[in-house]
């Protein structure tokens, strides 16, 4: 998804950063289950968007992975009114998770309207006969073309609520380090990985407007 070499590799780095402070969190708070299955979510997304922003992503299936982000969006939800505590920012993981399932179905083409019965491909190309059976040329044209203004409106809502996420948690992060100076720096992790991973979800949104 995303052709810049360098910029790729930030984002990589950002969800890798993500994943490893993730897992040291949840280590850290494993006698709360609530907060090891959140963590564990957290780094399947990490993981998931480290995959997606490879070209070979493209190949990978959808609908398992859109599925399995819904279920999870799904969660978070029941966590909001099941807990008193934390219901804003587990609000923020269902709209988190419902961003990631938004993703994989912008990834499956299914948004995009698809061409008229009859309609010559973008390129100028028919389709030809090969073994009997009839086969459409590729069609070349940007992705971005065909996208309809509901998909590229979201993924600036999206783009833009991250950007914000980031500033917020990194706010919280600080916060909390002066709030709390003599606890250990991996209590913090969980906060900091909120942070790396909507810097990381800003930065795919933005590539995908």
């Amino acid at each position: 998804m995303i052709d810049d070499l360098l910029l790729r590799g930030v984002v990589t780095a950002l969800f890798v950063a993500t994943a490893v402070m993730f897992a040291i969190a949840s280590w850290v708070h494993r006698r709360t289950a609530g907060y090891v299955v959140s963590g564990a979510l957290h780094i399947v997304m990490a993981v998931a968007m480290i995959a997606m922003s490879w070209p070979q992503s493209a190949a990978l299936p959808t609908t398992g992975p859109m599925v399995f982000f819904l279920l999870a969006t799904v969660y978070f939800v029941i966590v909001v009114f099941a807990q008193a505590g934390h219901r804003m920012a587990n609000a923020y993981h269902a709209a988190m998770m419902l961003a990631m399932a938004w993703m994989y179905a912008v990834m499956s083409g299914d948004l995009a309207p698809a061409p008229a019965e009859g309609s010559v491909p973008a390129g100028g190309h028919g389709g030809h006969h090969h073994g009997g059976h009839a086969m459409a040329d590729v069609d070349m044209a940007s992705p971005s073309a065909a996208t309809p203004p509901f998909v590229t409106g979201l993924n600036w809502v999206f783009t833009v609520g991250f950007a914000i996420a980031a500033v917020v948690w990194l706010y919280v992060y600080f916060a909390s380090r002066r709030g709390e100076p003599a606890r250990p720096t991996t209590r913090f992790f969980g906060i900091a990985g909120q942070v790396t991973m909507a810097a990381g979800m800003a930065i795919m949104f933005a590539v995908m407007r």
